[in-house]
């Protein structure tokens, strides 16, 4: 890792500490996460103190109403949780397809899930925390209760969100225009905002315990909101709500492993197209190149096919991962990548709106952690007085009958929020992740790519130019050189050339060298920072 390159126009320096790093999307979160660093709190710690902080100051992207997945370094190994919640057992999916629906719509109570994120903060918090939750929820709830300064992107998120929730005559979506706006105004950057009802839900699970979000006072005020505003989210579903601890799922990167989580989450698919790459010409061309971004899209969209065909509730619906990783089935995947664009569809393997943030602190402990409500604020379904805004993960769901990921009451969804971790001869290197929906595992090939095969400190490799392999073709950033785009569209790639950048990730990394020096990098397209002593 060369900690002096800085080939891109940032040119930020990465920030090094050795007691302890937090790097999350929004200053004044991370500046929570190191506030129980300093307190004498681990990285565990530290990352539910800005995971709360985010529902706060970053309630575009996620809420009290969201998932959170984690993978733990605690010293010694790795651990996974995910914190993904379920279809209420009331919803049906022939209703919708009645109603003439061809998908789960993205607002309303159908896009509903039950809320995992509390519940992830609770068991993170049982098994590895030091400081009491009162102490770590005490900047969120201070933010909610004084206010805080909205940060620019942010601001512009809560803009783009705000035409499709305002004026609806869905009784559901009432409560989101109470809460997000002063009098159907939403917020400029730099303005002072508050949020009472957040202040009060996070003081009561503070003092009452997580629990009670899903057994107690709080849940029994969600299922009554619920229940007033044709909701089928009940004190049943609350209730049987649970996180699951699970083994990360891992493939060889040149000297490196890159760890995921596996099913119901797309992790899988950064881990496929990694193993595509791992026996072409990847790490011998030039960063950047046309002929490099030509084989990672085309291994992106091998490893997309898969994810899209196979990624479901494992509950319900066997995955296949060993297969999707398994050498002679990536190689033959790998066979299919040509000199010009290919259209794959999912192959046979055998059978067998986010936020992320990462810390680390002077034991070694590392966390890796990523929340969401999906698509901007969620579903648009909040609850005035608790504040809390439920996302609209089921939006992810399938309504094809048959389909791996078809919808359907108490399943989980194909899940787009993935945190990552690297490790090096089964050593940890760091966590790693970059948020934004199909731009997740995407964004994880580019900055692996950069770190592994072309020794980019954590900052550069995520301040460099990425491409985003979509629907309709191949976009790139304002930012990528004429005669990369050029190149492509001669290999037969529809290449669109984005206005700017918001749409290509947020990402966080931290790296510890062999001396135990922590190097972290903040994503340059959000308002985040990397903190540390």
């Amino acid at each position: 890792m060369d900690l002096l390159r800085y080939p891109y126009a940032s040119r930020r320096a990465p920030v090094m500490a050795v007691n302890g790093v937090v790097a999350t999307s929004q200053p004044l979160a991370a500046q929570a996460g190191l506030e129980m660093l300093r307190r004498g709190g681990n990285a565990v710690d530290a990352a539910i103190a800005a995971a709360a902080a985010l529902t706060v100051v970053e309630p575009t992207s996620n809420g009290l109403g969201g998932d959170s997945f984690a993978i733990v370094w605690d010293g010694e190994r790795l651990h996974g949780l995910n914190g993904s919640g379920r279809w209420p057992a009331g919803m049906d999916p022939k209703r919708l397809r009645a109603a003439g629906h061809a998908r789960v719509p993205d607002l309303g109570w159908a896009s509903v899930t039950v809320p995992g994120a509390p519940a992830a903060w609770h068991d993170l918090h049982q098994r590895f925390g030091r400081l009491g939750l009162p102490e770590i929820l005490a900047p969120a709830i201070r933010y909610a209760e004084e206010g805080f300064a909205v940060s620019p992107v942010i601001s512009r998120l809560w803009e783009q969100a705000a035409p499709d929730l305002l004026g609806s005559d869905d009784p559901a979506l009432a409560g989101w225009q109470q809460v997000f706006t002063r009098g159907g105004r939403i917020p400029s950057a730099g303005e002072r905002w508050s949020s009472p009802g957040h202040a009060a839900c996070l003081r009561a699970l503070a003092e009452r315990g997580v629990r009670d979000f899903y057994q107690g006072e709080v849940a029994a005020r969600l299922c009554a909101f619920a229940a007033r505003t044709g909701g089928a989210l009940s004190a049943a579903d609350l209730a049987r709500h649970h996180s699951e601890w699970v083994q990360p799922i891992r493939i060889r990167y040149r000297d490196h492993e890159v760890w995921e989580l596996p099913p119901n989450g797309q992790g899988i698919a950064a881990l496929q197209a990694l193993g595509i790459l791992e026996g072409t010409r990847a790490g011998e061309l030039a960063h950047g190149s046309a002929e490099l971004w030509h084989l990672q899209i085309e291994a992106m969209k091998l490893a997309f096919a898969d994810a899209y065909r196979y990624v479901a509730d494992p509950e319900h619906t066997p995955v296949p991962v060993a297969g999707m990783l398994a050498p002679a089935y990536l190689q033959s995947r790998r066979r299919l990548i040509g000199e010009q664009a290919g259209d794959p569809g999912p192959g046979e393997p055998p059978t067998g709106g986010t936020v992320y943030l990462c810390a680390a602190d002077r034991d070694g402990v590392m966390v890796s952690f990523i929340q969401s409500n999906y698509t901007g604020f969620g579903s648009g379904v909040v609850v005035p007085d608790l504040g809390v805004a439920f996302q609209s993960r089921a939006a992810c769901f399938r309504l094809e009958p048959g389909h791996p990921n078809s919808a359907g009451p108490g399943k989980r969804p194909r899940h787009t929020i993935i945190p990552a971790f690297l490790t090096r001869s089964g050593e940890p290197v760091g966590p790693f992740g970059v948020m934004g929906a199909e731009m997740q595992p995407q964004g994880h090939v580019q900055v692996v790519c950069g770190m592994v095969d072309h020794d980019l400190n954590p900052q550069a490799a995520l301040d460099a130019p990425r491409w985003q392999v979509t629907a309709g073709g191949v976009r790139v950033e304002p930012a990528t050189p004429a005669d990369v785009e050029t190149a492509l569209t001669r290999r037969g790639h529809r290449v669109t050339r984005a206005r700017d950048s918001m749409d290509f990730g947020r990402g966080q990394i931290i790296i510890r060298t062999p001396d135990g020096v922590y190097v972290a990098g903040s994503e340059p397209r959000a308002d985040g920072a990397a903190v540390g002593y």
